[in-house]
């Protein structure tokens, strides 16, 4: 018998949506707790580290974002067949959480001046969305169109369902001027099982 799962995270993608678009991807049934920013500080001292988001495998909590992503696309087959392929998945996964960072230190939730937010993100699209971007799409390439050993691996589905959320959250395409980065993220969104996903998912702001 297959795991029951629950994941728990906010009303938005950020980095749960990639737990979301994995377990649509390996066909599993999962209850989706999503609650309101408002909300956490009175739901925080329940969660395990007080950090989101929280996946329930058979009543058993796990956390950290990432490796609930590893161990979800390594039971849905998609990991590395070796150390070695494990790693290169691991190398362009850390690396989209240093593209996370960026846009964390920009801080944008707590702006209340709409001008200085509009800068933010203007620099931050002009500085360091290509920076990363191009990288990515020349691995794509390299890659026989996915991040990793010429495959498709856990990690296309990471940085594909990430920039989903960036593109929401900062209003703009950021795959779309990148050739083989919107050709993966055709192929990923397009899959369908995570299509269904996607048209079926609930709105939100981010």
């Amino acid at each position: 018998m297959s795991p029951k799962y629950k994941l728990t995270y906010f009303n938005g993608k950020g980095i749960g949506e990639s737990l979301r678009w994995l377990l649509a991807y390996s066909g599993e049934e999962f209850e989706d707790i999503r609650f309101t920013i408002e909300e956490w500080p009175s739901i925080k001292p329940t969660i395990p580290y007080g950090k989101l988001p929280v996946l329930d495998i058979d009543g058993k909590k796990a956390s950290q974002s990432v490796a609930l992503a590893r161990y979800l696309g390594k039971q849905a087959g998609l990991g590395g067949k070796d150390a070695w392929e494990d790693l290169q998945i691991d190398i362009i996964v850390d690396t989209i959480g240093d593209f996370r960072n960026e846009l964390t230190s920009l801080n944008l939730r707590h702006d209340k001046d709409e001008k200085v937010k509009a800068e933010k993100i203007e620099k931050f699209a002009k500085e360091i969305i290509p920076f990363y971007m191009n990288k990515f799409d020349a691995i794509v390439k390299e890659n026989n169109g996915y991040v990793a050993n010429g495959k498709l691996s856990w990690g296309d589905i990471y940085l594909v369902s990430f920039a989903d959320f960036v593109s929401t959250y900062i209003a703009r395409d950021i795959l779309a001027p990148y050739s083989n980065l919107a050709a993966l993220q055709e192929k990923i969104t397009s899959t369908p099982k995570i299509k269904a996903w996607i048209d079926k998912r609930p709105k939100s702001e981010f």
